[in-house]
């Protein structure tokens, strides 16, 4: 069967649905958000393709200005995918671990600057044994666990120890020192402040213990979106790794100058009682993680009240608005998962197609 892709001008109440849509005024107004604050200062942003994985983007934001010239990745091969693309400086912003990924992450680097986290001495080591052998040099940080409570370093000593150990083995290059935040709820910009800065100051800290022994910190890469404007403020991180601002969620909606970019458009396939309507849209096409839903856009009195597999129930206070074959449109709690569901982007502009791009690094588990 062949894939099914739009052309340029087609009318979006035209389009099959369901179908993944990028509002590309709202993109980019995101874009351009993030290079008027990034532009000017010392640090830079590190767009995060977890939340995109799809190279055109990746490449529109460096185009558009205040990053580094490169992209974060989560995989070794979302990083193929965006080296393959023309990306040279790509930082996998996790550990590399078994045999067969830290060799495809050798043969990376004789393509492009390739970084990776580490956090103990044995991954450091098998890094530099497998380096050397292929005769190329990986890039290292030192993670700081500062709230994620995952991987990462606990303490200032652990640190230190593996930044000399990393300047000290062949085919490694210490770069500095990582680390990502988190904040829950819907927290105010004192509260992101607050939280934030005290993150970041735990991998500075670090930063800190490691220079005070000699050794050169060139990247000091820490924060995310919720902390893009608490970051540049503080004296000596280099870059952000931010994501989610690019194609936005609604649980970054206390972050009122980003738009959502990125929605689902459905169809009302039926409606069973006078309050209840039933879209083509589930949770085989859109991302509801820890049962959050989706919201609806433009119909304040409707609400979504289940997802199914294929199906998206709503009601409403009083009379149901939506009548079957009626268009919707539906905002998500969380992109990553909602763009690794879908093979294309449709790109839109004030109602019309643009443009398809295909997600390339959809699937990108390893």
């Amino acid at each position: 069967m062949d894939e099914y892709r739009p052309n340029r001008g087609l009318p979006i109440q035209e389009l099959e649905t369901p179908c993944l849509i990028v509002d590309l005024d709202a993109l980019e107004h995101n874009y351009n958000h993030i290079s008027e604050t990034y532009r000017t200062g010392t640090t830079k942003m590190r767009q995060h393709v977890k939340d995109i994985k799809t190279p055109e983007l990746a490449h529109m934001q460096i185009k558009a200005g205040g990053t580094v010239g490169g992209v974060c990745a989560a995989k070794v091969s979302e990083a193929e995918v965006m080296v393959e693309s023309g990306i040279s400086d790509v930082f996998i912003t996790n550990q590399i671990v078994t045999q067969d990924k830290i060799a495809r992450l050798c043969s990376l680097t004789q393509r492009a600057n390739i970084k990776v986290c580490v956090d103990n001495p044995t991954n450091l080591r098998e890094l530099s044994q497998a380096a050397e052998a292929m005769g190329g040099t990986i890039g290292v940080l030192v993670e700081v666990d500062t709230s994620m409570h995952r991987a990462g370093v606990r303490s200032i000593t652990e640190g230190v120890q593996l930044a000399k150990l990393a300047s000290n083995l062949p085919g490694i290059h210490f770069k500095g020192v990582m680390s990502h935040q988190a904040i829950s709820g819907n927290p105010d910009k004192e509260t992101r402040l607050i939280e934030g800065r005290k993150f970041i100051q735990m991998c500075l800290d670090v930063r800190d213990a490691i220079e005070k022994e000699g050794i050169p910190v060139e990247m000091v890469s820490s924060g995310e979106t919720f902390t893009y404007d608490v970051a540049p403020d503080m004296p000596g991180v280099t870059e952000v790794e931010g994501g989610t601002y690019a194609l936005m969620s609604t649980a970054y909606s206390y972050l009122p100058e980003f738009q959502i970019a990125v929605k689902i458009l459905g169809t009302i396939v039926s409606t069973p009682q006078s309050d209840i309507s039933v879209g083509d849209v589930g949770r085989r096409a859109l991302a509801s993680p820890n049962g959050v839903l989706p919201s609806l856009e433009g119909l304040p009195t409707v609400r979504v009240s289940e997802l199914q597999d294929n199906h998206i129930v709503f009601r409403s206070n009083g009379p149901m608005p939506l009548t079957v074959g009626d268009r919707f449109l539906l905002h998500s709690g969380q992109q990553d998962i909602l763009v690794n569901r879908w093979d294309q982007f449709v790109a839109v502009r004030r109602g019309f197609v643009e443009c398809v791009w295909q997600i390339l690094a959809r699937g990108c588990h390893n």
